[in-house]
């Protein structure tokens, strides 16, 4: 007995019928994915909790209101969660038309902040605004992923040769020189993470992928002999390479105290709050860059644990969207995406336990920062978004 053979005309005929029904009630919406979404909004609340106890009790002690960066922080969040929903109302295959759009209005923004922003940290990065200060590149790396992701869709049926290598690093070119001249050089290694796990996903010769790296270094040892690194740039360097050498209370001491936070933490921390370094000051900016000293040490070990445990699910996520994604540009995106949360938050911690160099980069979703946390949770929009339509048509 034979069994029904997949080529048969009705039985072809039915499928057909039941995908054209199905197809016609298919609700985006109904597709959303929960862990996704759950890992990003987990992290948004720890980020309000850690953001209020590195800063409530010392503005308390000086008579400011304690609560003054938690609300400015809740403030970015409403905006960017209603920032990921929009994103999320349109198929994300309509992006590609626009990315070159927004390619250019990041281009202009970040030339424009060389000319009109103000220099924060030695960098200048920002637009002020009234109270608000607004950081181009944050939104700048959107639109790179973007940019990248559709032009190797273009490419999606030919072998990934020279010309369309060439034709992405000068998408990339632009942008990461502009940063370069803030001198953000933290971004500026962003960037090139996002460019490198774009090209890798996209299927770019393993040989020249080496040859980027030959050339990454060549480009860093040229930006020190230029001097386009600062000094402040090259002294945190020194102190990462040598730290018993460095001096202790300069180059070397956000590394020393950050050490000794997150160390002071011990199993469970000290409590909310009860940070002897962090709400003490000896650890300068750990509401921003080095807010992984509080995690550590008002959480302890078992916080910090819980917190890198949501960070891989959400990496997790990432990467499923990208690996089940119906198109090159949905893969494309997500694969941008993941590169920019998992640098970011290798980095960030390496900064607080010492075993990467200082360079300023936030912790998505815990670092104090309204710009950052709105290109996150733009950036967990698209996500959605692809994994939204990975059924449809």
């Amino acid at each position: 007995m034979s069994g029904v053979s997949i080529n048969d005309g009705s039985e072809r005929l039915m499928r057909e019928s039941l995908q054209r029904r199905w197809a016609g009630t298919f609700s985006p919406a109904a597709h959303v994915d929960p862990l996704l979404l759950l890992a990003a909004l987990l992290l948004s609340g720890i980020g309000f909790l850690m953001i209020g106890a590195a800063t409530a009790s010392t503005r308390e002690a000086v008579g400011l209101d304690p609560t003054f960066f938690v609300e400015r922080q809740m403030i970015a969040f409403a905006l960017g969660l209603v920032s990921a929903i929009a994103i999320t109302l349109f198929d994300y295959r309509t992006y590609r038309a626009w990315s070159v759009v927004g390619y250019v209005l990041a281009l202009v923004l970040l030339a424009g902040v060389l000319v009109a922003g103000r220099e924060i940290n030695g960098a200048q990065a920002w637009f002020v605004i009234g109270p608000f200060q607004f950081q181009p590149s944050e939104f700048a790396k959107v639109a790179i992923i973007l940019v990248l992701a559709a032009h190797f869709h273009e490419y999606r049926e030919e072998a990934l040769g020279l010309r369309a290598l060439i034709e992405a690093l000068a998408f990339a070119a632009f942008p990461m020189l502009l940063i370069l001249l803030q001198p953000d050089f933290g971004t500026f290694i962003v960037f090139v993470t996002i460019v490198f796990g774009i090209l890798l996903m996209a299927g770019v010769h393993v040989r020249y992928l080496f040859a980027l790296v030959g050339m990454g270094i060549a480009a860093i040892a040229a930006a020190l002999q230029l001097g386009i690194v600062k000094q402040y740039q090259l002294d945190r360097l020194t102190a990462f390479l040598d730290p018993e050498n460095s001096d202790a209370l300069g180059a070397a001491y956000n590394v020393v105290q950050a050490q000794i936070a997150v160390g002071s933490g011990r199993f469970f921390g000290q409590g909310l709050g009860q940070g002897t370094q962090t709400n003490a000051g000896f650890v300068p900016e750990n509401q921003t860059d080095f807010i992984f000293t509080v995690v550590g040490e008002q959480t302890g070990f078992f916080g910090s644990l819980l917190m890198l445990a949501i960070f891989g699910v959400l990496i997790w996520r990432g990467l499923r969207i990208a690996a089940t994604s119906r198109d090159t540009f949905g893969t494309l995106i997500a694969a941008g995406v993941v590169s920019v949360f998992a640098f970011q938050l290798f980095i960030n911690v390496g900064m607080a336990i010492g075993i990467m160099p200082v360079t300023g980069l936030p912790l998505p979703f815990i670092s104090y920062g309204g710009t950052s946390l709105i290109a996150s949770w733009i950036m967990i929009g698209l996500l959605q978004n692809v994994h939204m339509r990975r059924l449809s048509k």
